[in-house]
């Protein structure tokens, strides 16, 4: 274990099975002036150090380590924390993964193959009080959260989508995206299609409850 308390600085505490990981981590972190850590290998054990020492200044919890069982663990250290950042390490989530972390109340999500400074800067950035996901994360989520169970939407369906939310018909729609009626037309029927939506307000609710718009 690195760090203690009362130093005015920002306390982490990682927590991984992964001792390369760990101690690749911990000793970068440990060599920034404003950054003092504590390291743990369980959950267990992660929620001793912040019942007895915390609550920590930042979080960082391992997605597979022993005691964790996904995102039930990530919820008992938010719990036991007090109410700071607590986020998840992983190698490669899944969009559902994602969405199932930041949905349990996880500050951001950082990968195991993050450079040393952009770890340091993800923490500071947790610390101020905000999300934290990379870029690559941010992208795959979003396109994830085009895809439905008959195929994923185009941009430009998502651009004809946003304008049924509107209640616009497809002779605005034409007019705005300055594309004829006629193509407007083609792309309401895919996203009804897609969407397995019987009209355009069935798709728009659709839609709604998949998070589309």
């Amino acid at each position: 274990m690195l760090g203690g308390a009362g130093s005015g600085k920002v306390r982490i505490l990682i927590a991984d099975d992964h001792e390369m990981v760990l101690d690749v981590f911990a000793m970068y972190l440990s060599s920034a002036p404003d950054m003092e850590v504590t390291t743990a290998k369980t959950l267990d054990e992660a929620v001793d150090y912040i019942n007895s020492d915390g609550p920590y200044d930042v979080v960082l919890l391992d997605l597979n380590m022993p005691g964790m069982n996904g995102v039930a663990g990530l919820r008992k250290a938010i719990k036991s924390n007090g109410g700071k950042p607590v986020a998840i390490i992983t190698g490669n989530p899944t969009p559902r993964m994602l969405d199932e972390i930041m949905n349990a109340g996880s500050s951001g999500i950082v990968l195991k193959t993050t450079g040393v400074r952009s770890l340091a800067n993800a923490i500071r950035f947790m610390h101020a009080g905000e999300h934290y996901m990379p870029l690559e994360l941010v992208r795959e989520r979003h396109n994830a959260g085009r895809q439905t169970k008959n195929g994923r939407l185009s941009d430009k369906e998502m651009m004809v989508l946003s304008y049924l939310a509107e209640g616009k018909q497809n002779k605005e729609i034409a007019n705005d995206l300055k594309l004829a009626e006629p193509t407007i037309k083609m792309h309401v029927t895919s996203i009804c299609k897609k969407l397995a939506a019987s009209n355009r307000t069935q798709a728009v609710i659709v839609a709604r409850d998949l998070g589309l718009i």
